[in-house]
């Protein structure tokens, strides 16, 4: 992804906004100087540890032509860190959830162990949870904070050095409310105090959470017994906590984010749109920085009363850069930039080096990731298919991808034999989180990548009226459609119809035939919609209810029996507005 500026005028633009837009702040006397504080930030780095592909970065040579660098990894991360933490006499590191989940099966295949202790080996010290911490459920979430070996029984490892001691982090989960307790599932904030030498300190409070909506976004038997409240009710009721305990200078980790607009330069970011605005409306003015993710977007904006709110990415492509200015007599934050700063590996050419250097790994950091790899390797690299044409998971205008197609004809495959009797199968295209974007072999790596989430395949019966409210459901969420892909031989069309969108009555049809309403069908999906993911709650009505596969095995079989495999046809779901 590309950085909405030019790295140094992104800086520039954004210092210079912050400045106009705080004449009011109060200012130190002269002789007690403002006291300069580093945040490092990251989000969504889902266990990225080896690297995380490649990002366009501007090309000071030729504008017109953006630059294409290599980027990413947890050991190129650590040195990054490193760089941005010397000569500062008080700095942090922090993030703002999805460290873990729909992570490649060098992290996964571990239980994301590994993400979660080298994590902490960089230096991280406080992040909120994400919607993506809740994929194995809030159990194995305490596990990854707490420590203790995984249960054995779902094929993958746990415990490689034969202990796992948990985060050395504190996750901070303000608005994430275990029911039974009427208490935060973890802290709801941390403060974190700096020594200033002469017995005086500066002290931080950052207050993590994640989105309201993670519950119609994970599997709802994984956070059964919580409740996702109001981010800026929650963040506000707790700001005068904070200060009570005389912290002043508060920063807001928060799992959502904006999805920027390509438009000329705009520190104010005033044409953006996404969760994370409404709450900035609403949030107490005392808050000036928030740090931000979700939507994988790279950023600095500069909001209303002088906020400051930024977003690393994905995948640990890139690190925030915050330089904040406290005032020490009243410990608030009186002025504060920041910059998204590349992290150039050496995986591939440099195309510039000079305008973006490449990074030396972490030596201590590369020896721990290169032993995961090399325990992983044997299923990681295991051929297990052949494709004639790339298969992409991007939509089209109907919401159809080849990729999509695939796994839905795979996991209809799997289920259509004596015991579960699907006659067409059903796939979330969130639970799609890559493509296959080459020809030629694929490895299991390759396929665990686009499905990284370990669901069993449920195959259920549902009335002809059942799979259409299905459909219909799939434009009722709150932040975004989800249109589901759909087995061979099932064909529907649908349209706008409001400020929403239907099937169009009559239109579903299987091998060719109208479907029934008050007919039965088997359908198989997988267990995350199952359970009334992604706000199918019509599916946990379905009767005669049969498990089956786990979804990449299901795939994984399809092609291994389709070795010359192409993409097909997206001729399934027609758009006709």
């Amino acid at each position: 992804m590309m950085p909405r500026r030019p790295a140094l005028a992104f800086a520039l633009l954004a210092a210079l906004t912050l400045l106009a837009g705080c004449k009011h702040a109060v200012r130190p006397a002269a002789d007690d100087a403002p006291i300069a504080v580093r945040l490092i930030a990251l989000n969504d780095f889902h266990g990225y540890l080896q690297d995380g592909g490649t990002i366009k970065l501007p090309n000071p040579m030729d504008p017109a032509h953006p630059l294409r660098e290599p980027a990413g990894g947890i050991a190129y991360l650590a040195t990054r860190v490193r760089e941005l933490r010397a000569g500062q006499a008080h700095s942090l590191v922090v993030a703002a959830g999805d460290l873990v989940g729909a992570s490649p099966l060098t992290s996964a295949l571990f239980h994301d162990e590994p993400s979660i202790t080298l994590l902490g080996e960089l230096g991280l010290e406080f992040s909120s949870v994400g919607n993506h911490e809740f994929d194995h459920g809030h159990a194995e979430l305490l596990r990854l904070q707490r420590g203790g070996c995984a249960t054995p029984g779902d094929g993958r490892r746990s415990c490689l050095d034969g202990h796992f001691d948990g985060a050395s982090f504190q996750y901070l989960a303000a608005n994430v409310i275990d029911t039974r307790t009427g208490k935060p599932l973890f802290a709801p904030y941390a403060i974190k105090t700096f020594a200033l030498g002469d017995g005086r300190s500066i002290r931080i409070g950052f207050i993590g959470m994640v989105l309201r909506q993670t519950a119609t976004m994970v599997a709802p038997s994984g956070v059964a017994g919580l409740r996702f409240a109001d981010e800026a009710d929650t963040a506000n009721a707790l700001v005068p906590q904070l200060e009570a305990q005389g912290v002043h200078a508060i920063v807001l980790l928060i799992h959502q984010g904006v999805e920027p607009v390509p438009t000329p330069a705009d520190p104010s970011c005033g044409d953006d749109s996404g969760g994370l605005l409404p709450i900035l409306a609403r949030l107490d003015p005392r808050i000036r920085v928030v740090i931000s993710g979700h939507t994988h977007r790279v950023y600095v904006c500069h909001g209303a009363n002088g906020r400051l709110y930024a977003s690393a990415g994905s995948y640990g492509r890139f690190l925030t850069r915050y330089d904040l200015q406290l005032d020490p007599e009243h410990d608030t934050i009186v002025a504060a930039t920041a910059e998204n700063l590349p992290v150039i590996n050496d995986h591939a050419a440099n195309p510039a080096p000079d305008a973006y250097p490449s990074l030396k790994p972490d030596a201590a950091i590369a020896v721990q990731v290169a032993r995961y790899v090399k325990a992983a390797a044997p299923l990681a690299e295991r051929v297990v298919g052949h494709l004639r044409t790339p298969l992409s998971r991007v939509p089209n205008a109907a919401g159809e991808s080849p990729l999509g197609d695939v796994i839905a004809d795979a996991q209809l495959a799997a289920t259509q034999g004596p015991t579960q009797r699907a006659v067409m199968a059903l796939m979330n295209p969130g639970g799609i989180r890559n493509g296959f974007d080459h020809a030629g072999d694929v490895r299991y790596a390759d396929a665990y990548a686009t499905q990284p989430f370990g669901n069993n395949l449920m195959t259920m019966t549902l009335t002809g009226a059942q799979l259409y409210a299905v459909l219909d459901a799939q434009w009722r969420g709150e932040t975004r459609t989800a249109v589901l892909q759909v087995s061979k031989g099932l064909h529907y069309r649908w349209r706008r119809d409001g400020d929403g969108a239907a099937v169009v009555p009559g239109s579903l049809t299987l091998n060719g035939e109208a479907v029934d309403t008050q007919a039965s069908y088997r359908v198989t999906v997988n267990s995350f919609l199952a359970d009334g993911g992604d706000g199918f709650d019509t599916l946990q009505h379905g009767r005669d209810v049969v498990g089956g596969a786990v979804d990449i095995d299901a795939l994984v079989d399809y092609l291994q029996a389709h070795p010359a495999l192409a993409a097909p046809a997206t001729s399934r779901i027609e758009r006709v507005d």
